[in-house]
Parts: structure tokens; C-alpha cells; sequence
């Protein structure tokens, strides 16, 4: 059912419409090295062939997966041969390019930049990430869109009434193939823009229906709902784990729960889980999600995040999808806020910009108790002494004293952040800070506590080197 002519391909009306680049430069016998991206089934090899039909160019098609350097130089051989003695042209078409490595794409380079060959590259994969730039560099790349319903409506519509090539005059008595409209209607939408998924089914279907003998009133053979369902198996999903569908899935999924949408973004997480998602990849966004852009405008979605990918390696799939959909939904309707990551990112760019200052003396430790001499450790205030647990210090490094990086938002808990820092402001403007008044005995400090344990300690290994020494 490949189409024989521009006329009949189907989709893609960007390109080969008729304003379409590509139409109006073969239009003028033009075609340069090009490469088509997009998703399986959208027509990259039939339009490549029609391309090369177009202009009377001789066509050869390899596939990546199949084919190595000896194959395209043997191909290329053959083209420049065929220009010196006809003066024909000819198209190299390369499928799933992007399996060729580095030095596999750098043996294509010379005859492309002389014009031995025009290259036609196909890829489902980014070619941005996966093609050498100098490759890219001397190809014009297209992006071809999955085919609407319409469209893959209209390729399966042909093959049922095409008597050439198709169904029609193909079976039974009467021949041909009678679709019903819900069995149409399924398979068009099972096939996510997939035209190739689309026919596999049908002829799956057909055969089904024809091996139980199931006609219509004309005769036909005729696939009912449950011969697409099963031919199909489950829905075919526009998802690849390691290509274009992973990246901008997950990208629809962190923009719904940034903009505040439970729906699209439980819809978004279905079709990562049906497709086969690392679901401690899902979790892991949930928790970047909760923290870039909730932050302490709900400090409880960081828990909730972090508690489903515990419940994730728990008890696994399927069951931690719920709560894997319970973290989305959370986040989703939380109140929002990127305050931390701003500070933080205000901060990082202090770092990156003057480097690591020198800690203020009255922060440092002071590991030996002459380093005082030199002022190390000398004059912090202990904030839990005073009234508030607080008290006016230096923090900051001196080159920075002063500056702010959080600012709470007006979202959710920070208000509440807010107004606290507001009132602490205030209270250090009003004057000395007051010390607490202590009714019961300062407490002993933990290195106090822990002496008897490492004396108990110090004395069992010597009493155990004694013992081995004699």
C-alpha cells in the first residue's frame, strides 16, 4: 500500500502540500542531502522513494541496522559509476541512521560533500543527539508529524476498497472486506498516528475474522470490534523510552503539575506507566517537582513525593502506581512556589563568581584550644542563650554581608515563612536581644555524655591487645 505518486501520500502536508518546501524544490528538479525525523509510520521511507521518483534519481536504500561501511562504499561505487557513464543521479536512502556510530557517519561525508550520492537520512531518534554535526551540517532536516486520525482513516480506507493492492476482490465469494464503523473507529484510534501499526492490525483483524468464516450481509469478510482488540493486543502508544516520546512526555508531565492541572498530569503519568517508564524514573521527578516548584510553599509534598518512591520499592508495580498518582495529584493542586530555587541559584552564582570566601573567624572551630589565640572560634553567640532562639550575628562571608537570597513567596507556608522572618527583622532592630532565664542547669554537652563510653572503649582494646600479645 506504499502511495506510487506525491497524490496519494497521505499526511505531512507541511512538507509535500502543495506549498510545501519539499514539493516546490523537486518541483525544480532541486533535491539536497536531507534527513526525515519523525515518528515510525508517518511515511519517511515511501516519501523518500517518491522524492527520488520525483526527480528520476536511481534510489538504493540501506538500513543502519543491517548495513555497515562496506555496503555504503560498494553503494557508492555503484552511484559514481552510474554518473560518469549516464549522468544519473543517485539517492542513498540510510534507515534508522542514527545506528551508525561516529565512524560510520564520517565515511559518508566526502561523497555527500561532492555530490556523489544525495543522502536521505531516517531517524526516530533526535538528530540532534544522534547524528555527527558534520554530517548534520550538509543535510537540511524535516520533522514529519505523527498522521491524525483522519489521516490514518484515509491509508486504511485505501486498503480496504484498493483491488490492486489492497483488500477489496482479495476474499471470499464476493471478495473484499467489510469494516464495521466501531472496528474502524477502534483501530484508527489504537494506532496512535501510525500508519504501519494501523495496516498490521487491519490484516491481523481480516484474518481472524476470515478464519471463523465471519461475514457481513455482502458477504464480506468481516473483523468485528473484538478480532481489532485481539489482532491489536493493547493500544499502540507514541512512546519510546529512550527517544523524543520519553523527553517530551515527561516534559508535558512536569509542566501539569507546575501549572497546577491534576488531570493532564495523572493522564501524563498513565501513558509513562502503560508505555513501560522506569516508574523510579516518575518517582524521581515527582521529588525534583516537589522541591523546585512547591518548595516550603507545602513542605509536605517533599514527603509525600519521597514517601512514594519508598512505596515504590516496597511493593513495586503494579500497586505503587496509586501512590505514585497520589504524590501527582498532591503536588499538582499544592500551592507553588520556586523561592528556594531561586535562592539557591543566587547563591550558587555568588559562589561561581568569587569563589569560596574565608569563613568568619567567630564560625570556625576550633579544633585545639590555643587556635583561640588566633581568634578562631572567638565570639560566636549561642542563639538558643537568648529570647526567641535568636540573635543578631554574622553569617555571611565579610565580602557578603547583607545580602538576601530567599524570599519567601506569597503562596501557601511561606507566608507564614514570611512573616516570621518579618518579626525577627523587627525584633533585632528593636534593640539587644535578651537572654533567656534558665531555671534549670545548662545542659551537658554530648561530648561530656559520650566520655564514659569511650573510656569503656579504650580500655577493652587494650585489655584485647594484652590478651593477643600474650
Amino acid at each position: 500500500m506504499r502511495p506510487r505518486n506525491l497524490e496519494e501520500f497521505v499526511g505531512q502536508e507541511h512538507l509535500v502540500g502543495e506549498r510545501g518546501p519539499l514539493r516546490r524544490g523537486i518541483a525544480r528538479g532541486h533535491l539536497s542531502s536531507l534527513l526525515l525525523w519523525g515518528p515510525p509510520g508517518t511515511g519517511k521511507t515511501s516519501l523518500a522513494r517518491l522524492l527520488a521518483a520525483e526527480i528520476g534519481a536511481h534510489f538504493t536504500s540501506l538500513s543502519a541496522v543491517m548495513s555497515g561501511v562496506v555496503e555504503v562504499r560498494a553503494t557508492i561505487a555503484e552511484a559514481q559509476e552510474r554518473l560518469n557513464l549516464h549522468g544519473t543521479r543517485s539517492i542513498l536512502f540510510l534507515d534508522e541512521i542514527h545506528r551508525f556510530n561516529k565512524a560510520q557517519q564520517d565515511a559518508l561525508l566526502p561523497h555527500v560533500e561532492d555530490g556523489t550520492v544525495t543522502l536521505i537520512g531516517a531517524t526516530t531518534e533526535n538528530p540532534y543527539f544522534e547524528v555527527n554535526s558534520a554530517l548534520l551540517s550538509r543535510m537540511r532536516v524535516w520533522r514529519l508529524e505523527a498522521l491524525t486520525d483522519d489521516e490514518v482513516g484515509a491509508v486504511v480506507r485505501r486498503a480496504l476498497t484498493d483491488e490492486e493492492r489492497g483488500l477489496a476482490g482479495s476474499l471470499g465469494p464476493n471478495g473484499g472486506v467489510g469494516l464495521t464503523d466501531d472496528a474502524f473507529e477502534h483501530l484508527v484510534s489504537l494506532a496512535g498516528g501510525d500508519a504501519r501499526a494501523a495496516l498490521n492490525v487491519l490484516e491481523g483483524a481480516t484474518a481472524l475474522a476470515e478464519s471463523e468464516d465471519i461475514r457481513d450481509a455482502k458477504g464480506r469478510v468481516s473483523p468485528r470490534l473484538e478480532d481489532v482488540e485481539t489482532a491489536a493486543q493493547q493500544r499502540v502508544l507514541a512512546y519510546d523510552r529512550a527517544g523524543d516520546g520519553h523527553y517530551d512526555t515527561v516534559s508535558a508531565f512536569i509542566k501539569s503539575l507546575r501549572g497546577n492541572d491534576a488531570d493532564a498530569a495523572l493522564y501524563w503519568l498513565a501513558a509513562m506507566i502503560a508505555a513501560g517508564e522506569d516508574p523510579k524514573f516518575i518517582a524521581r521527578r515527582l521529588i525534583i517537582s516537589a522541591s523546585e516548584d512547591v518548595g516550603n510553599a507545602d513542605p509536605r509534598a517533599l514527603s509525600v513525593a519521597v514517601a512514594a518512591g519508598q512505596a515504590l520499592d516496597w511493593i513495586g508495580l503494579p500497586e505503587a502506581q496509586y501512590a505514585l498518582a497520589q504524590a501527582t495529584v498532591f503536588i499538582a493542586t499544592s500551592p507553588k512556589s520556586d523561592s528556594v530555587g531561586r535562592a539557591y541559584t543566587a547563591a550558587l552564582a555568588d559562589v561561581v563568581t568569587k569563589g569560596s570566601l574565608p569563613v568568619p573567624n567567630h564560625l570556625r572551630t576550633a579544633g585545639d584550644r590555643r587556635m583561640k589565640h588566633h581568634g578562631i572560634g572567638v565570639g560566636y553567640v549561642f542563639p538558643h542563650d537568648f529570647e526567641g532562639d535568636d540573635v543578631e550575628q554574622q553569617y555571611l562571608p565579610d565580602e557578603l554581608v547583607g545580602r538576601r537570597y530567599y524570599v519567601p513567596g506569597d503562596q501557601g507556608h511561606e507566608v507564614t515563612i514570611a512573616a516570621r522572618m518579618a518579626a525577627r527583622d523587627e525584633a533585632r532592630r528593636d534593640g539587644r536581644p535578651k537572654r533567656k532565664q534558665r531555671a534549670e542547669p545548662p545542659m551537658a554537652g554530648m561530648s561530656d555524655a559520650l566520655k564514659p563510653r569511650e573510656e569503656n572503649r579504650k580500655k577493652l582494646a587494650e585489655t584485647q591487645k594484652r590478651d593477643a600479645s600474650d
